[in-house]
């Protein structure tokens, strides 16, 4: 029994050592706000920019946005989307009423064409449609650059709720599921 209080003591000890330098929070809610963006990114932007004007169609540009993985899940929900709904529309529950396919567009015809798509999906009272933007397996060493430039527009549009990687049935992380706003 003597031998017990010496251990206590001992992981005392060695518990003060790990968690010396660690500072106690001073505030009891989550830092929700987006990381600063990579000074290789800006600094990519601020040349470009410099370059050649840029074309803006409802406030979304072609500029160099946070470049996605081919096989990850894209997840995204406005403040207010309940879990459920989120869960319904990963699972596919949402049934999807219109699509569109981005396959073999520059960016700049994506993005004009997504601009275009999800206005008249909205007009048309349409709750929930499909976006394929492809994986970019097929440029060997090539970045998804339209899966990630779709992935930043979407997170822009008013007219967007949520959106999340379809099912393997309907494209896998080549495809959106994406709620739209109901016109009122």
């Amino acid at each position: 029994m003597s031998d017990q209080p010496s251990r206590v003591d001992e992981d005392a000890k060695s518990f003060e050592t790990l968690m010396q330098g660690v500072e106690r929070h001073r505030h009891d809610r989550a830092d929700i706000a987006r990381p600063a963006a990579d000074p290789d990114v800006l600094a990519y932007k601020r040349a470009a920019a410099t370059r050649e004007p840029e074309r803006v169609i409802d406030g979304l540009s072609s500029e160099a946005v946070e470049i996605v993985e081919s096989g990850e899940e894209l997840l995204f929900a406005a403040p207010g989307i309940q879990l459920r709904v989120m869960k319904r529309l990963r699972q596919g529950h949402i049934p999807w009423e219109q699509g569109l396919d981005l396959h073999g567009m520059t960016v700049d015809e994506a993005r004009d064409e997504l601009s275009r798509f999800i206005r008249d999906a909205q007009r048309s009272g349409a709750r929930a449609v499909l976006l394929v933007h492809g994986k970019a397996f097929s440029q060997a060493g090539r970045q998804p650059r339209l899966k990630s430039h779709v992935n930043d527009w979407l997170r822009q549009l008013h007219g967007v709720l949520a959106f999340c990687s379809a099912q393997p049935r309907d494209g896998g992380t080549g495809a959106l599921y994406v709620l739209l706003r109901q016109k009122k």
